[in-house]
């Protein structure tokens, strides 16, 4: 199997992979093998070369992972030595390789983002330039402590779809910024032609969540909900559910600004969901004439991001909240005697 970093979800590199696997396995005794070749992948991709390179069965040693990385940061990809002795580390015995040519190249010709550089000419893992936010960044807001209960005051994001995209809703508590998710409704891998979100799922989920918390605030992305958006508001309050459309640009992008700052210097946390964690790290950063908006890799690409714009709307209706005076905190009594 050669070249599985671009052995992706889109293309059904996976489900490919474990396919092909599952056979060489089931005739391992009378002598079958699989070998893969790969340059370096793109931690955000979820290929099957990070899905191998990241199995216990090479950290318990019974698959053979051979690499070697040159010895480089992203922040030196300016240095011309090091460069140079990263190359000659990464290419080895490669007599033919032309280190002065590639050291030109990764010094002058801007073309190509260095994160390419440095996957396949350095051996190294990179995330793609494009990525809205790096999984270090994002993991480094998780937090395990002091979990979100019934009873806290949230604002809530929502951003829906009927057959493409998926459909979430994000809370994040107003006290501290810390983002949950309350639900996602994806299309399944194999789905018929047919298939539809749940509207009657979600609609019991979205009142579930003003039953089991305070909420101080709700956001809701209008195209294909905007009729069920109106009964929410009838029910829990016009002064409580608002339209957030987020094809404006001009406040969307300072949304995803507000959001990316936050999340930089630790003014917003999250819960270490999965699903959030997906999605926030398969959007990628377009920039238009008013900023930056994130963005799915390609119009088709099945990586979804729904969860990441319900988190940035979510924090959004956090902000005009607490700017509203409606963040009430709960005191104790103490009684003395």
């Amino acid at each position: 199997m050669d070249e599985v970093h671009h052995w992706v979800g889109s293309n059904g590199g996976p489900e490919f992979f474990q396919t092909l696997k599952r056979n060489v396995e089931k005739l391992a005794a009378v002598g079958s093998r699989w070998v893969t070749t790969t340059n370096a992948y793109n931690p955000l991709e979820d290929s099957v070369a990070q899905v191998i390179h990241e199995s216990d069965m090479i950290t318990q040693g019974f698959w053979l992972y051979d690499c070697i990385e040159g010895s480089i940061e992203p922040d030196e990809m300016r240095d011309e030595a090091k460069v140079r002795q990263a190359l000659i580390e990464a290419y080895g015995d490669a007599s033919w390789a032309d280190i002065d040519g590639l050291t030109r190249t990764i010094l002058y010709d801007r073309t190509t983002p260095d994160s390419t550089y440095l996957r396949f000419f350095c051996n190294r893992i990179a995330e793609s330039s494009d990525g809205w936010m790096s999984k270090a960044e994002w993991d480094a807001r998780a937090d395990d402590q002091d979990p979100i209960k019934p009873g806290d005051q949230v604002a809530l994001g929502f951003d829906g779809s009927i057959r493409g995209d998926a459909t979430g809703i994000v809370g994040v508590r107003l006290r501290d910024a810390k983002l949950f998710v309350i639900g996602v409704w994806e299309r399944p891998e194999h789905a018929h032609d047919e298939w539809e979100v749940d509207v009657l799922a979600v609609e019991a989920a979205v009142h579930r969540a003003f039953e089991t918390y305070r909420v101080a605030w709700m956001y809701a992305d209008p195209p294909y909900w905007q009729e069920a958006i109106g009964r929410w508001s009838i029910t829990h309050g016009d002064d409580t559910v608002f339209e957030f459309w987020t094809n404006k640009p001009t406040r969307m992008t300072q949304a995803v600004e507000r959001f990316r700052t936050a999340a930089m210097v630790g003014d917003l946390k999250h819960a270490g969901d999965a699903r959030l964690t997906r999605h926030v790290l398969n959007a990628v950063a377009r920039e238009v004439p008013q900023g930056i908006l994130i963005q799915k890799d390609s119009p088709r690409s099945k990586r979804k991001i729904d969860l990441a714009v319900c988190a940035v709307i979510a924090m959004e209706a956090r902000a005009d909240a607490i700017a509203d005076g409606r963040m009430k905190l709960r005191r104790s009594r103490v009684v003395g005697f």
